[in-house]
């Protein structure tokens, strides 16, 4: 890509609300393209978190002004292609997508060239976890007629990038079963250094798990392991299922609630393993574990198998990836895990996570548009 800096880039988020994991990723797009303009269906972020936006304030759609949009923007998601589409970019040479629903849908020019970067399985509700929207009623009916309409958008919408990135080789194939649609690899970014200032070589008798306390995350497979194991657990974070998880836990498992960054760093850096149950697109706790020197005991589907050097596989191991979501896996793991007493290091670990350092994301990054747009003027 030339160097002027007369050119234009647009930049389109699906939404903004807080400052997650996937507005890291936005936050490292704005360092490469600081004169970038932002677009969002909405814009409800407060002054304290504006700060990974460089202060700007995005271009937003009709939902920004709808009712109850702050808080449950999501039920207007049969609106937001329609949203999407409605931003007109037409003064911008580059755009590029931060997308894990709508944004890739943006409709641009012949003469512009858009890259998408997907964040996770795009509406990956929509398709695998369907069922759990259609019910035998009316209602139920209505919900997955609307979302057939979805689908049936999102399927024209997934063509429209020229360059599509995906976040995991496993999002990536997920993108090219449902969509046909080739993409690049991409990592997303991790404060290594944050967490790598923590690092310890010295372990007590705990394990860890961190994140929000959802259904998908299946916090329940390692309380009823851990129940079983009797080993010390720490809980870190909240969500609609900690009611329902604390129930459950006997007494060696300690919820601890919402944590700092710093004081999740302290905790992880001492504990013998990280439990790690779900499936997810990515996995950035896996990676700041690894950061902190502490090997990681995960479920082997989804991104994770991308990011943990598996025992028996590596010459460098840096966790077990166990293969069935189950209790029964996750015991027997931990079981295995314990046998194998040092042949896990911690430096191991560290070395593994500097792959996916904030600096390693923006030079893939800029290589990979500046590659594709050497002659954009």
């Amino acid at each position: 890509m030339s160097k002027n800096s007369d050119i234009k880039v647009a930049l389109v988020i699906d939404w903004l609300t807080v400052y997650g994991g996937a507005e890291r990723v936005v936050e490292q797009i704005i360092e490469c393209y600081p004169n970038c303009d932002i677009f969002s269906l909405i814009d409800f972020l407060d002054d304290k978190q504006r700060f990974f936006v460089k202060g700007k304030k995005a271009s937003t759609s009709f939902i920004q002004k709808l009712p109850f949009a702050k808080k449950l923007y999501r039920i207007y998601l049969p609106f937001m292609p329609m949203a999407i589409e409605s931003f007109n970019l037409g003064k911008y040479d580059l755009v590029i997508s931060s997308s894990h629903a709508v944004a890739r849908g943006v409709i641009t020019y012949p003469n512009q060239i858009h890259f998408s970067y997907l964040q996770a399985r795009g509406l990956k509700y929509l398709y695998e976890e369907k069922s759990n929207y259609t019910q035998g009623n009316i209602l139920g009916i209505f919900k997955e007629w609307l979302s057939h309409k979805v689908r049936m958008w999102d399927s024209i919408a997934s063509s429209r990038p020229d360059y599509t990135i995906s976040n995991s080789k496993f999002v990536s194939n997920w993108n090219k079963k449902i969509h046909l649609v080739d993409s690049h690899v991409i990592h997303p970014p991790v404060d290594i250094d944050l967490f790598s200032s923590y690092f310890s070589e010295s372990k007590e008798d705990y394990y860890v798990i961190v994140g929000r306390m959802e259904p998908y995350k299946r916090f329940d497979i390692a309380i009823k392991a851990f129940n079983i194991l009797g080993k010390k657990l720490i809980v870190i974070g909240s969500g609609t299922c900690e009611n329902k998880l604390k129930k459950m836990s006997l007494p060696n498992i300690e919820f601890i609630g919402y944590q700092s960054k710093e004081t999740i760093a302290k905790i992880i850096s001492k504990a013998r393993g990280f439990i790690f149950p779900g499936r997810e697109d990515f996995g950035i706790s896996l990676v700041e574990a690894q950061a902190c020197g502490t090997p990681v005991i995960a479920n082997g589907q989804g991104g994770a198998c991308e990011i943990v050097n598996n025992i028996g596989n590596s010459n460098n191991p840096t966790g077990i990836l166990f293969k069935e979501q189950t209790v029964e896996s996750l015991v027997d793991s931990i079981h295995y895990f314990e046998s194998l007493k040092d042949k896990i290091l911690p430096n191991d670990c560290l070395q593994n996570a500097k792959r996916f350092s904030k600096e390693i994301f923006k030079n893939n990054l800029m290589n990979f548009i500046n590659s594709k747009t050497y002659d954009l003027k």
